[in-house]
């Protein structure tokens, strides 16, 4: 009876070892569905994918090679820069326009044109600090320049430059000459 008694044993522990492999095995099997199911869906999903890019790429294709709305688009962006271009000319037009108004109206600055007399000036009008020296008092006009007013003077016969006009206006700042603004043009030297 021992002997019948072992025989259940090692037989009730060979049936309970085998279940618990046999769940264990069945775990992984189960495991492994879970994982086959995941890629599934994911190849399913990157098919679907798929053919949503064929079937756009099949519609910009008929797009771009159908006489449809790609040829209307690409005449709408020709007009479009075709009336860009008009406007730009009528702008660069009427700029040249204005700039020709102020070339007339202000191009030439107007300059004394009666001939300068001669005349004695205080020390304080030239660099003489302490007499008298010979030469000419102008009167500045607007558009004058110190240049400007020096080719005056050299076109009436008197030899003047800017820099001896700047030399004989102690002080003054020949980038800011004022309408009416008295300045001394000293006479050449006989």
């Amino acid at each position: 009876m021992k002997r019948i008694l072992v025989w259940f044993l090692i037989l009730g522990f060979s049936i309970a070892g085998a279940r618990a492999q046999d769940d264990a095995t069945q775990q992984q099997i189960d495991k492994l569905n879970g994982k086959l199911q995941d890629q599934q869906e994911a190849l399913n999903s990157q098919k679907k994918q798929i053919d949503a890019l064929e079937k756009e790429i099949s519609d910009l294709s008929d797009k771009l090679n159908g006489p449809g709305a790609g040829q209307d688009d690409m005449k709408k962006l020709a007009d479009q820069v075709q009336e860009i271009d008009k406007k730009r000319q009528e702008d660069r037009d009427l700029i040249l326009k204005e700039i020709e108004k102020l070339g007339k109206a202000g191009g030439s600055p107007a300059v004394h044109k009666s001939t300068p007399t001669a005349s004695t000036a205080p020390a304080t009008g030239g660099s003489n600090a302490g007499g008298k020296e010979n030469g000419y008092e102008y009167k500045v006009v607007a558009g004058d320049t110190l240049s400007i007013i020096a080719k005056a003077y050299r076109d009436q016969g008197i030899k003047v430059t800017s820099d001896q006009i700047l030399k004989a206006n102690p002080g003054l700042n020949p980038n800011s000459l004022k309408v009416g603004q008295k300045i001394f043009i000293p006479a050449p030297a006989q």
